[in-house]
């Protein structure tokens, strides 16, 4: 069921967003050099790497690491990646993920490939066996703002109580949260 559900959304949302998704596209493009597209390596579901799409938001010479681990955040992220990422149109794409199955619309935002305390604690959790998502139970109760053992608290929680009214439930939130652009810290 979850599946079948994560499969009409994200093609539905791809056929309504279209449109906006070539325009955020041609903004990327003009607003800094390199692609309107990021592929970054994350992890999946049984802790396979795979390639997830997101709008650019940063410069191409950007190192590879989670943003909240450069030392100054600001300098790499570029004018209108900053836009995107308050309102979290850079995540857009993910709905192409979801569409071939790497992720899911609700589950454990997926790890960097270089997260390993990380992805460490949601594999002894067991947490690792879910597809990742788009948004998840950590990301409406705190997003960058919790600390990695606390998101994996709220990982394994959402895995222990998940169902499809949970997941709209999520849904919901997180289009609230967007909006408002809460929970951003970069």
């Amino acid at each position: 069921m979850k599946r079948l559900f994560d499969i009409t959304a994200a093609l539905a949302g791809l056929l309504v967003l279209w449109p906006v998704l070539l325009v955020i596209a041609v903004a990327v493009r003009l607003d800094s050099p390199g692609p309107a597209i990021h592929w970054s390596r994350r992890v999946g579901r049984g802790n396979e790497i795979f390639l997830m799409p997101k709008f650019r938001s940063m410069r191409i010479d950007t190192p590879d690491v989670a943003t909240h681990l450069l030392e100054n955040p600001q300098q790499w992220i570029t004018p209108l990646g900053r836009l995107l990422r308050r309102t979290s149109l850079d995540e857009f794409p993910q709905l192409w993920s979801v569409l071939v199955g790497h992720m899911s619309l609700v589950g454990p935002r997926p790890a960097l490939f270089n997260q390993d305390d990380l992805v460490a604690l949601r594999t002894q959790a067991g947490v690792h066996r879910l597809r990742p998502g788009v948004t998840g139970w950590a990301q409406i109760n705190g997003r960058d703002d919790l600390p990695i053992a606390e998101k994996v608290r709220f990982d394994a929680d959402y895995m222990a109580r998940r169902s499809l009214i949970l997941d709209i439930r999520i849904i919901l939130i997180t289009l609230r949260a967007a909006v408002a652009a809460r929970g951003v810290s970069h």
